[in-house]
């Protein structure tokens, strides 16, 4: 099991699950009103024929989300970044709460989302949201920006020898790349936030 990343995720649903559909059209309608109650103005567009150019399906195991964020917090505080296929238990353990401890701050849009659930939208907003539970938005509520999610990316892309302005083709790094696992969730979030920013569509994380 992983983590699932979409953007134009009802146009999949609409053909593939006509069940699923339905709940997820639900699903982000009520996630349009809770966004208008926080002053953002913002609707998952509607299924059109052709989908979206740009939609985006991809994945990887949730450990590699945890990976990739250690090396957002470890560039944060200005340590030493070493793949975490490098590292030693305890010290990857050590790094973990720096990890919560750099998310208790609330500031982070990589952070600040839960591990497989949710959504970052394509709106500039400069803090995660945190709605309350009563709009039962996915994620226990929280809410990313894409374009802060994409800033975030490009940030910590020479940490992991990726060059952010040649970012966008896709390429897999050979097997035993230093910092593949990190890389290849860096790529596949990176795809994500530009086809959501294009296409105005949504990140799902499901």
């Amino acid at each position: 099991m992983g983590l699932s990343v979409s953007v134009g995720f009802l146009h999949d649903q609409i053909r593939n699950d006509p069940e699923g559909y339905e709940y997820h059209r639900d699903a982000f309608a009520r996630l349009g009103r809770a966004l208008e109650a926080e002053g953002i103005a913002w609707r998952e567009p509607e299924v059109t024929d052709p989908p979206p150019a740009a939609a985006f399906s991809g994945g990887f195991p949730y450990g590699y989300l945890t990976q990739l964020r250690r090396i957002l917090v470890l560039t944060i505080l200005g340590e030493a970044v070493r793949p975490a296929a490098a590292v030693g238990g305890d010290e990857f353990l050590r790094d973990c709460e720096k990890i919560d401890d750099e998310t208790s701050m609330l500031s982070s849009h990589l952070l600040c989302h839960a591990d497989n659930a949710g959504y970052y939208v394509p709106v500039d907003f400069v803090d995660p949201l945190f709605l309350p539970a009563q709009a039962q938005v996915a994620g226990a509520g929280m809410v990313g920006s894409s374009q802060r999610l994409l800033a975030e990316l490009a940030s910590i892309a020479p940490s992991i020898g990726i060059d952010p302005e040649a970012a966008a083709e896709p390429c897999e790094d050979p097997a035993g790349t230093p910092f593949e696992s990190e890389r290849f969730a860096w790529r596949q979030l990176h795809q994500a936030c530009v086809a959501s920013i294009a296409e105005g569509h949504a990140v799902v994380f499901h």
